[in-house]
């Protein structure tokens, strides 16, 4: 049939052997499943013309989509959901439990046992270190629970400073967006409704926090790595390092208090830049706008800071408590109710379908053939 309609005998060759390829790869069919699935959640049936013969991949997308006949738009977006928590547990292993509570237990005078993260003390610095440089750090709900154990255990231990920073090249990429396709029996509400808890537990656990707290962002910070900064007592950066809080981009809103600490940190309309319309700011800019301390060259940032904070960590722990309590405490009300008024708008963000076709298109574009 392709020879009569023109096409020549190598062509049909080569686009027999790409399409036999393209159906024995199994990572391929899952490809094509994740699209059929995206389309169908987002658009209804397949209503667009038939590609060509010769255009082989987008016929077998066609297919793909067309198999799943008048499957509805809420089961289109179910089985999405489901098919995405499937390849990340197969990935990386569903654990037991992941609230803090238990969490707190696993980790009891067990530093060792994280599983996102590196925490030691020496030198009485505390050092809490995202630790999933494959992933670019994305914080998955385990690291969540883990990170709130880690400050829990850091403000009652010995050391005089707390630092965060992340394993390889980059600080930390914000959430891991799969954290939204593992939806419980209790469908997308109760899946809001626990990501609110942790969330609101989460950002608590900084603005309640004693002791000096610092960032060292060894590279690029994305979401709420930013977000929380503003409850940072100091933020050392490299100059390699870029700011990022595409939240609009994803369908959602401002966290971490940022909607309060970005605008009297830097201005309402700075503030709108980032959290408003996803500008993403260098070190240097950053630090003119006050959400970084100090920007240091990246061949010798590591030795200065850590000379810097080592020095620190040797001035009278209590007076670092009481002097940042002063500092604080006039705020701390005002923190917790942006918190609780920040959550409650996710709540809404993230049960909408607005939010919801958003993360579908990050999937989207990570899943093109």
């Amino acid at each position: 049939l392709m020879v009569e309609r023109g096409a020549t005998v190598e062509q049909f060759e080569q686009a027999k052997t790409k399409l036999s390829v393209l159906k024995r790869d199994p990572g391929n069919e899952m490809k094509l499943r994740i699209y059929a699935l995206f389309k169908q959640a987002t658009q209804g049936p397949c209503n667009t013309p038939k590609p060509g013969l010769l255009d082989f991949i987008n016929k077998a997308k066609w297919d793909a989509w067309r198999s799943l006949g008048s499957l509805s738009q809420d089961d289109a977006r179910q089985q999405y959901c489901d098919l995405i928590g499937s390849l990340v547990a197969a990935e990386e292993g569903e654990g037991g439990g992941t609230a803090s509570d238990q969490a707190a237990a696993k980790h009891a005078g067990s530093p060792a046992a994280y599983e996102t993260l590196q925490v030691t003390t020496e030198d009485d610095i505390t050092t809490i270190r995202l630790n999933r440089p494959a992933k670019k750090n994305a914080i998955t709900t385990e690291m969540y629970n883990e990170i709130i154990v880690a400050l829990q255990q850091a403000a009652k231990d010995e050391s005089v400073i707390t630092v965060f920073t992340g394993a390889g090249d980059f600080y930390c990429s914000g959430n891991d967006l799969t954290n939204f396709t593992r939806v419980p029996e209790g469908g997308v509400e109760d899946m809001a409704r626990q990501a609110g808890d942790l969330l609101r537990k989460y950002v608590k656990a900084y603005i309640d926090f004693p002791k000096p707290l610092v960032a060292v962002v060894n590279g690029p910070a994305v979401g709420i790595s930013v977000t929380v900064l503003g409850l940072f007592d100091l933020v050392y950066a490299t100059e390699r390092a870029t700011f990022h809080t595409p939240f609009s981009q994803l369908g959602q809103s401002a966290e971490g208090c940022s909607s309060y600490t970005f605008p009297k940190m830097m201005g309402v309309a700075k503030a709108s830049e980032m959290l408003l319309f996803n500008k993403k700011l260098t070190a240097v800019q950053a630090c003119e706008l006050g959400l970084v301390t100090e920007v240091f060259p990246d061949s010798s940032f590591q030795s200065e800071v850590w000379t810097r904070l080592k020095a620190y960590a040797k001035l009278p722990r209590n007076s670092l408590v009481l002097s940042k309590q002063l500092i604080r405490s006039v705020e701390k009300e005002r923190l917790h109710a942006v918190n609780d008024a920040e959550v409650e708008r996710l709540l809404e963000r993230w049960t909408s379908d607005e939010c919801f076709t958003a993360i579908m298109s990050f999937f989207q574009g990570k899943a093109k053939l």
